[in-house]
């Protein structure tokens, strides 16, 4: 994808709740997937910071969980009662240090966008945002693969960005799900590429768009 049409990167989900050890441990993680998830943070913040140097912008896409607004749908899910308030366990709400970000946080001026579930693109502006910002295609990392990625992303392709999906920057709290959540999106929604690729590409991008600059008008 040597595109001249500029990318984004897309961050989805990189909080307190969703990656601090002690925080997601109830969910049963074993070693690898233990391991697997530490080392996409630390893959992920190197990619915003791969991304602010290559000039891509970096799209910041958070849970806030606003215990005025109960999901209800999601805490029948989990066995809850929809009709009762949320419940303590509800991850990232708002103002808590649980929605924080993890080891990685948005630079003054770049985009944040605030989801209620989980695609980056239910309910909020994100899809005028990158319209308005000319992005052509996106890359998207975070956590988990098979939840908040997974329909971040497949929102993005059905909206018309071709995406690309790092698999060793987002992770699943199972490493089986998280290599069965990257065959459906490598099946049905973008290229599952590598880190040091999607640098490849973005790099690709910008020497598309600036070949495409210096051209003469009408040059063909």
């Amino acid at each position: 994808m040597s595109s001249a049409l500029p990318p984004a990167l897309v961050v989805v989900d990189v909080q307190r709740d969703f990656g601090e050890p002690a925080r997601i441990a109830p969910y049963g993680l074993d070693d690898r997937a233990s391991v697997a998830v530490d080392a996409a943070v630390t893959r992920i913040g190197s990619l915003v910071d791969e991304a602010r140097a290559a000039g891509v912008p970096v799209v910041w896409v958070e849970l806030g969980s606003d215990p005025a607004r109960p999901w209800r749908s999601s805490t029948w899910l989990r066995g809850g009662d929809p009709a009762g308030p949320m419940p303590d366990d509800e991850p990232c709400r708002i103002g808590t240090e649980g929605a924080e970000w993890y080891r990685t946080a948005p630079a003054p001026g770049e985009t944040r966008v605030v989801k209620r579930g989980y695609s980056g693109f239910l309910g909020t502006d994100l899809e005028a945002r990158l319209t308005a910002a000319g992005i052509g295609w996106v890359t998207v990392v975070g956590l988990t693969t098979e939840c908040c990625v997974l329909a971040t992303a497949q929102d993005a392709m059905q909206l018309g960005w071709p995406v690309v999906v790092p698999q060793d920057a987002t992770a699943a709290y199972d490493s089986d799900v998280h290599d069965a959540a990257l065959t459906l999106i490598d099946l049905n929604v973008g290229v599952v590429t590598d880190a040091d690729e999607t640098v490849a590409l973005w790099r690709a991008s910008a020497s598309a768009s600036a070949s495409a600059s210096a051209s003469p008008v009408g040059a063909r």
